[in-house]
Formats: structure tokens, sequence, C-alpha cells
């Protein structure tokens, strides 16, 4: 169960607030050159060629089978490409991607450490983002990208939502990171911790990589939809994420499983059917204090993934009824917000 502490972190930014999480610990990397569009068109599942300047879009890198390396937001700044990931693929997408720095114009540099990344998550995430870094911010559309300055520090703004609810995220110097990290406190954000993250991730059905998704996952089972085009040319492991989609659909999918109880399911547990099949696992799990039950979310076959299914899930402390939801649980403002 969430604690007080984490309860009251929790309230402020479902209930209108606005929450300040660090995500510095995540990887960055700058890619530049002429030939950068080109290159990383090859490496992932996005359309690079469609993303204009002072945007950005979530993108994949893949195997040749389809199978999914690491999940990456992509923004395109005046400087070139830079690439977010979790900390979990950081390695890898460097690896992916330095590769190609002999064969052409095409320079990679490591920037995880040069750099901070605070978000900012809740209904007045805007106006406190208004007020450290001025009007053209806050009414950012979606999938753009803005420069601001802090203290003549350049400050790259995109708009995304880790929780739900709307938010901003905010790349700047890390010599600069604690002293904007302080600004947007003192314009009221409150700093939410990792546990009370969690809970917001997995109630917005965010998946992620190491824990909700890996390699052996197809890009097109993690709910990336987002994140892969079907029109562009040629890419590793496409020719396996088209045929899927060109059959259908995929034989499972990352789904949210809503809990009878109030105790959440361990990792692992298996998803049983009300006709006793084993028809999938759960892969992370919370209480919600907003639905005020337990939730998971897990990988459920196709035929069972519409809503309300019922199904139960069981580990070796016991099983749990429930009944398959759709994703996100939770429905902030971030689904309101223009």
């Amino acid at each position: 169960m969430i604690n007080s502490d984490q309860l009251a972190d929790y309230s402020l930014v479902r209930d209108g607030g606005a929450g300040l999480i660090d995500l510095s610990s995540r990887g960055r990397i700058l890619v530049s050159g002429a030939e950068a569009v080109l290159f990383l068109n090859g490496l992932i599942t996005n359309d690079m060629k469609s993303l204009a300047a002072n945007a950005w879009m979530p993108a994949a890198f893949a195997n040749v089978q389809g199978r999914l390396l690491a999940a990456v937001r992509i923004i395109h700044r005046q400087d070139g490409f830079l690439i977010d990931t979790e900390s979990e693929t950081r390695d890898a997408v460097i690896k992916l991607v330095e590769r190609f720095t002999l064969a052409g114009d095409f320079k990679v540099t490591d920037l995880s450490t040069e750099m901070a990344l605070l978000s900012v998550q809740g209904a007045k995430a805007a106006d406190v983002v208004r007020s450290v870094l001025g009007e053209d911010t806050d009414h950012l559309q979606r999938h753009s990208a803005a420069t601001a300055q802090f203290e003549s520090v350049a400050v790259t703004v995109i708009r995304d939502t880790h929780t739900a609810e709307d938010g901003f995220d905010l790349f700047v110097e890390a010599s600069a990171g604690a002293k904007l990290r302080d600004a947007l406190t003192n314009a009221g954000a409150t700093s939410v911790g990792e546990d009370t993250l969690e809970t917001f991730r997995i109630e917005a059905g965010i998946a992620r990589y190491g824990v909700d998704m890996d390699e052996n996952n197809v890009v097109t089972e993690t709910n990336l939809d987002d994140a892969v085009s079907f029109t562009k040319g040629c890419y590793i492991g496409q020719e396996i994420i088209v045929r899927i989609k060109h059959r259908g659909h995929v034989a499972k999918k990352l789904a949210g499983v809503v809990l009878d109880k109030a105790t959440p399911a361990p990792r692992n547990s298996k998803i049983i059917s009300n006709d006793e099949k084993e028809i999938g696992r759960v892969t992370s799990s919370t209480f919600s204090p907003r639905l005020n039950r337990a939730i998971a979310l897990g990988y459920v076959k196709y035929d069972y993934l519409a809503p309300g299914t019922r199904i139960r899930v069981s580990s070796d402390v016991g099983s749990i009824d429930g009944e398959v939801s759709a994703l996100p649980f939770v429905k902030g403002s971030w689904y309101e917000a223009p």
C-alpha cells in the first residue's frame, strides 16, 4: 500500500497540482552530421524524414526479428537529433548508433552526464513552466520542441506525459539542473519520489524496459504503435513488423488488469482465463489510489484482450480475481489538455 507521504504527492499531481520528477538517470545521446537522417532512418521504426526541426517523435530500435532493443524519443534540435531513452537501454542505443561514425558524416555524443532532465507533471504544469521559462513554452503543442532561456542557459522543452497528466520535459545543462529544479519548486512544483512515479507509470499504462518489455518482445506487442511508421522505407526489423501488421494482430499484447483486491500481484504471476487456460503473465503491479484497487500490466493473449474479460491472477502466494482493462487505467489532465 502507498504510505501517507506518497499519497500526499500522488494527490497533489492527480488533483490539479504540479509534480516535479527528476529523470536525469535516463540516457541522452546527440546524433549530428549531414548523414544523420540517412543512417538513423535505417535503424529506427519511425520515419526520420518526416521529423521537422523543432519537433520530436517516439521511435524504437529493433533487431532483425522485429524484437525491441530500445524505446526512444528523438528531438530535432538545431545541433542535431537528441535521442532520449531509458537508463536500461542507454548503452545499447550508443552501441547501435556508434558503428556508423566511420561510415560517413555521422557523429555521436553521449550527453547523459552532461545534461539534466526534469519533468513537470500535472494540470498546473503549464503554469509552473510559464512562470520559470516564459510564455513561449506553456502553449507548446504535442510533438513540438522549443528552446527557452534560464539564466542564460538554453533549455529544450517538449510536452509529454509520464503520469497520464499534462506534462513538460526540460533538458538543460547539468550545471544548471539544481538551479532550475529550485526555480520550478519555488514556482509551485512538488518533488515526486520514485515509488510514487512508479504508481503513476503503471496507472498511465506506460511500459518500462527490462520490466514490461525487452528484447523478447516484438515491437508491436508493447503498445508502441505511435513509434512505428508502416509507410517508410526499409529499416532493421521492418519485414517482421509489417508482416504482423498485414496478418492483422500480434498473438499477445500488453494490457491492463484490475484486481478485485488491494494487494498487488507478484511479477510473473500467471493470468488465467475463466476456462482455466494460461493466457498471460504479469509484468508490473501496484496499488492504485484512484481506483482503490490493485492494478497490473501484463501480456494477454489476443482472444482475451477485450476490456471486462474476467480472469484470475495466480502465483505462489495465492490467486486474485480480476478483469482485463483498457489502458491507461487513469485518464488525467493529459487527456483533457489541448
